[in-house]
């Protein structure tokens, strides 16, 4: 399969996975999975078929492991703007987690925090060089230190998705390292 196709099916995946099941006539059961026939026959109903084959091979060959395949079902990883439980435990976290941004982004993180904004969590990323290539997807990356260790210790609850983005539901200004300037 070439790249193009891997990356609409990926893309396709996120839509109906993470946001707008039902506009494919699907159901997400209470911690997000879909059985996978019933994802398969619900996108060739709705004229964009993808082959089991094609839909294993965007799952595993995805470099940042959005989607997990258990049982015969599917689901994403984390980024749901519907309500689903991940079933997640809380744990602690590192003492710093890191969050990818724009400049453009800072004022209203300045004032308010990290966010949810439509998803459930707040995304951190375990490492600078992630967290880079994520603030990277919207422009020139800044990132930002977030104080996890701390946050936890006065009662914020983190969990870890299976792909290993840190999940949390709001970061105050607090708790954040700010680039100078």
């Amino acid at each position: 399969m070439d790249e193009r196709r891997m990356v609409r099916i990926s893309k396709y995946l996120a839509k109906h996975l993470r946001h707008q099941p039902e506009r494919i006539g699907i159901a997400l059961d209470p911690h997000g999975w879909v059985e996978v026939d019933v994802l398969l026959g619900a996108a060739a109903a709705h004229g964009f078929p993808i082959s089991r084959a094609e839909l294993e091979q965007v799952v595993a060959a995805n470099d940042k492991q959005r989607y997990a395949i258990q049982d015969g079902r599917i689901r994403a990883s984390q980024g749901h703007s519907v309500a689903v439980d991940l079933d997640l435990p809380a744990v602690a976290p590192p003492e710093w987690l890191y969050h990818g941004t724009v400049a453009a982004a800072l004022r209203p993180i300045r004032a308010e925090g990290l966010r949810r904004m439509r998803r459930q969590y707040v995304h951190l990323s375990p490492d600078r060089e992630t967290a880079t290539r994520v603030g990277a997807r919207r422009g020139r990356p800044v990132v930002l230190g977030v104080d996890a260790g701390r946050m936890h210790r006065d009662g914020h609850e983190f969990r870890v998705s299976a792909n290993g983005v840190w999940l949390v539901e709001h970061v105050p200004p607090e708790y954040i390292g700010f680039p100078a300037g």
